[in-house]
């Protein structure tokens, strides 16, 4: 997992995206299964990131998560973790809702 997560974090031009590391929460996944192909398509919040509200199986709802462009859902507005894996999902749909990143839960 933190090799991959290291690896995407490389842009084109070589770098390290370290903003991109550093946003990345315990639990911090890339979306690999029926989700991988809708996140694709989801509409940008702004530039290489979607934020989304997603309902899950049990019926949790999580107003404010954030998706990289990479694929990656890697933040939930006021929590330090991801409580859920992609196979809890049952909805995700952008609002494009925007949080002061700096903030911590």
């Amino acid at each position: 997992m933190i090799k991959d997560v290291i690896t995407r974090s490389i842009n084109t031009a070589g770098a390290m995206d370290v903003q991109h590391l550093l946003s990345m929460r315990r639990g911090a996944f890339q979306f690999s299964g029926v989700w991988k192909e809708k996140v694709k398509t989801l509409p940008e919040s702004g530039m290489g990131y979607t934020v989304v509200r997603v309902t899950l199986k049990d019926k949790r709802v999580f107003e404010q998560a954030l998706i990289s462009n990479a694929g990656f859902l890697s933040r939930i507005r006021g929590l330090a973790d991801i409580p859920f894996e992609e196979d809890d999902i049952a909805e995700i749909v952008p609002t494009h809702e925007r949080w002061d990143w700096k903030e911590k839960p």
